[in-house]
């Protein structure tokens, strides 16, 4: 279960149907078995409701449990609430990569801007092009750091721009780093629950000399609605926890370079 608090005991079942849709807001996966220790119900309840979520669409089944549909993720204003240590020291770790005068191109979504907020704080003299309201806006906190906004068409849930401009703009330009973040993260790479947002990291990645992914642990295993990079073509990934299984022996064999930050 996640880190949220265990909801009121015995919920009615509309109650319950919107404690389990709200929790996979936070974890990609739940068990048949938590669920029903969490809100005080037998097993066979919690089946019959993961039956009703998933007839509305509002969940996949999965073999003892249910996950996210693909191509849902919370807000990114709901996913800066999440996962903050461990974010705090991915991007701790990752600004190390960067020199003065380094030109980067920087994708939308919680962990790059808690990145684009720490290289505010301790690089300077960067060239800095973003597609992401967020990531601009603490980047100016800077005044060494020139920020391109590139143009498109605006997402309020991401806070950020995407679309056939943005790409054609992107076209325009050469980077030392992509820094860039993933809603998912399994044995065939990188992945993105918005498909307008997936096209423009894969321009961002093909714009770049190297690609950084900085994703949390939570995002391992976790398959979203558009593959946008196989792991051939990243050179690294900043993360928190190291990773296990086919994962590992996948970023191995394409060489990957894994940092793992260390969370206080």
């Amino acid at each position: 279960m996640s880190g949220s608090e265990q909801a009121p005991r015995r919920l009615g079942k509309r109650a319950r149907h919107e404690h389990i849709v709200k929790e996979l807001m936070t974890s990609a996966t739940l068990r048949v078995s938590e669920l029903a220790a969490a809100l005080d119900v037998s097993t066979e309840t919690i089946r019959r409701d993961l039956f009703e979520l998933g007839e509305r669409g509002l969940i996949n089944r999965t073999y003892g449990g249910a996950a996210r549909p693909l191509g849902t993720e919370p807000t990114v204003a709901e996913r800066h609430r999440m996962m903050v240590p461990e974010r705090e020291a991915i991007a701790k770790a990752a600004a190390l990569l960067i020199r003065p005068n380094d030109v980067l191109v920087i994708g939308g979504g919680a962990t790059t801007t808690h990145v684009a907020r720490r290289i505010a704080a301790v690089c300077r003299d960067l060239t800095v092009i973003t597609h992401a309201f967020g990531v601009a806006t603490v980047l100016a906190a800077n005044p060494t750091i020139t920020v391109i906004m590139a143009p498109g068409r605006y997402n309020g849930r991401e806070g950020n721009l995407a679309g056939p401009e943005t790409n054609e703009f992107l076209q325009s330009y050469y980077a030392n780093w992509a820094i860039l973040g993933a809603s998912g993260i399994t044995t065939e790479g990188v992945s993105e629950a918005e498909p307008l947002a997936a096209s423009v990291y894969k321009t961002m990645l093909r714009r770049a000399t190297e690609t950084v992914i900085v994703a949390d642990h939570s995002k391992f295993e976790q398959q979203a609605l558009s593959l946008w990079a196989r792991w051939a073509e990243i050179g690294r990934l900043v993360t928190d926890r190291a990773p296990s299984g086919p994962l590992a022996r996948a970023l191995e064999r394409a060489r990957v370079e894994v940092t793992v930050a260390v969370t206080p």
